[in-house]
């Protein structure tokens, strides 16, 4: 049996009429009768008794006509669901951000959800980014931001670079808009712990200059690291993102590192078992937009100022 098969017979049955039923259809009076001779040839059985005036059904084709409305209904209902569901997205999508990155688009992005994919409940898990790369890796989330190097971003779709400055107390040196990457060791550091992505990005770039860290602090509290740094206890190595909220305040400055400067990509990652859920796929592609809105407009200081395609075909937002 083909559905166009059963369509064609419920026609039929229901028209009472060849007839009646290709005008209905809109097909022709001959294949109609073609289709429901092939039917009754398939089931070895009669299905409809020709008469003068019409069609009847036989026993057998009352049978039948009780399972082509169960399901034709149901394909029905399959179609409108599927259709529906690309249209208009349902469902539950958590995606992973390190602090540093949510501070900046956490708020936006879930505006943007809620107004865009009204159906799509939208959340948010906050951690560092060494627990979110792992958590990710272990299909926790079915999206998360993370941050790579410029070596290892891969197949993932890059949002924006960042560049890394040394934070710096209110009204403690130095003084100028530069440091040198040599000159870092002369100030103590409050730092994630080692296993954080952020750590990791810039010992990597110090230890192949030569160079050293004073590190005086570790922990894996963006929040704490901040505050210890307006407290004047300490000096961070962060991206602007990251503290542009007590930079506008004036209770912390930035400076930034030259010489070479060190710089990171953040990436969208998705889940492979993912890959085609349809509301996966629509806040995967809600999240550039917002990046991109958020870059323009300068509430996410990122260093890129076009649209760059990454490997795979995605296309990535650069931004100023």
């Amino acid at each position: 049996m083909e559905l166009r098969q059963l369509k064609y017979f419920v026609g039929v049955a229901e028209a009472g009429s060849f007839t009646k039923a290709a005008a209905q259809l809109n097909v022709a009076q001959s294949a109609l009768s073609l289709h429901v001779r092939q039917m009754e040839e398939g089931f070895g059985t009669q299905l409809l008794v020709r008469e003068r005036t019409g069609v009847k059904l036989t026993s057998a084709g009352a049978k039948l006509l009780h399972h082509s409305r169960i399901i034709l209904d149901q394909v029905s209902l399959a179609e409108q669901e599927l259709t529906s569901k690309v249209k208009s997205p349902s469902g539950e999508v958590t995606i992973g951000i390190p602090s540093g990155a949510a501070r900046v688009i956490g708020t936006e992005l879930l505006t943007w959800a809620k107004e865009r994919l009204p159906r799509v409940s939208l959340k948010i898990v906050e951690g560092m980014s060494g627990p979110i790369e792992e958590w990710m890796a272990a299909g926790r989330f079915n999206l998360a931001i993370l941050y790579k190097t410029a070596e290892s971003v891969g197949d993932t779709l890059v949002l924006a670079r960042e560049e890394f400055c040394l934070v710096v107390p209110p009204n403690e040196p130095p003084y100028e808009d530069t440091i040198r990457l040599a000159d870092l060791h002369a100030y103590p550091l409050a730092v994630p712990m080692r296993v954080n992505n952020v750590r990791r990005s810039v010992a990597d770039v110090v230890a192949h200059h030569g160079c050293a860290l004073n590190v005086r602090f570790e922990m894996d509290s963006l929040s704490t690291i901040i505050s210890m740094v307006m407290d004047g206890k300490a000096y961070s190595i962060l991206t602007p993102s990251a503290i542009q909220r007590e930079v506008s305040l004036g209770q912390v400055r930035i400076v930034r590192i030259v010489d070479p400067v060190i710089i990171r990509s953040v990436v969208l990652a998705v889940n492979p078992k993912d890959e085609r859920s349809f509301e996966v796929a629509a806040v995967r592609s809600l999240v550039p937009e917002v990046v991109k809105h958020l870059a323009e407009s300068r509430k996410w200081p990122t260093i890129i100022s076009e649209v760059e395609q990454v490997s795979g075909g995605a296309v990535a937002f650069k931004s100023a």
